[in-house]
């Protein structure tokens, strides 16, 4: 699983921007410019990860360096994890450069994990899956943007969720049950799609707040970035589970 950076001591969130209503205009090219350049670096993030654990998946050789030496597989598992938590908290003190250079860095890292999932499913069930999450994933993130209603409740209820969903499946490794494993499959689905709508207002909300040719604008977008970028992969494993064929 990856992890998500979701907390309530975001650095950008002193600025005011998540806890607002929703503005009502987000027309101005400033705006239009952070939320291009947030979507964009969140594409070529995934962009990346699919085709690195496509090569992964292909070598044989890196196959049985990185994922079938477990040691090595985990220890990518725990760098991922920090470099998250880093880039989170650090956001505010490291260079602009520095800070896109670890979301890619991260995208790299997370293409290299997941290619253990060619090992487990199909190509072309990873593939379907992967426009079914695609699919989704616009439309909330869609409905988050154009929706009306203040999805700011949702916030605490979600990240209740997320951690509920965490340890489950945590203790679901030790217990092996079938039945833990279905149902944290399916709350997983129905969080990250709550997470989606939820950040992608959130986003909406910052982009009226912060000048995206700033350092803190350009530093803002890049963990925006990330945020959807955690969410689609999220959603994407779990509906690998559900609608992946297994080798």
């Amino acid at each position: 699983m990856s992890y998500n950076p979701y907390s309530n001591q975001n650095p950008y969130q002193k600025q005011g921007g998540f806890d607002n209503p929703v503005a009502g205009s987000f027309s101005t090219d400033v705006s239009r410019k952070y939320l291009l350049n947030v979507y964009n670096w969140m594409a070529f993030g995934l962009a990346l990860t699919a085709l690195v654990a496509l090569f992964v998946s292909r070598s044989d050789v890196v196959l049985e360096a990185f994922i079938l030496n477990r040691p090595v597989f985990y220890g990518l598992l725990i760098a991922q994890f920090v470099v998250v938590l880093g880039l989170t908290f650090a956001i505010n003190k490291i260079p602009t450069i520095v800070a896109i250079g670890a979301f890619f860095f991260y995208a790299a890292l997370t293409g290299i994990t997941m290619s253990i999932l060619f090992l487990i499913y199909t190509s072309a069930s990873i593939a379907t899956t992967f426009f079914v999450c695609a699919g989704m994933f616009a439309s909330v993130s869609a409905f988050g943007y154009l929706t009306k209603r203040d999805l700011s409740g949702m916030g605490t209820f979600l990240y209740m969720g997320l951690i509920g969903l965490i340890i489950a499946s945590v203790v679901n490794i030790f217990l092996g049950s079938s039945m833990i494993y279905w149902i944290t499959t399916y709350a997983g689905v129905l969080i990250f799609t709550g997470l989606t709508a939820y950040d992608t207002q959130k986003i909406k909300r910052l982009s009226s707040e912060v000048d995206f040719n700033t350092d803190i604008g350009k530093k803002s977008a890049v963990i925006s970035a990330l945020m959807l970028y955690l969410d689609f992969i999220n959603m994407f494993i779990y509906l690998l589970r559900i609608f992946g064929s297994r080798k």
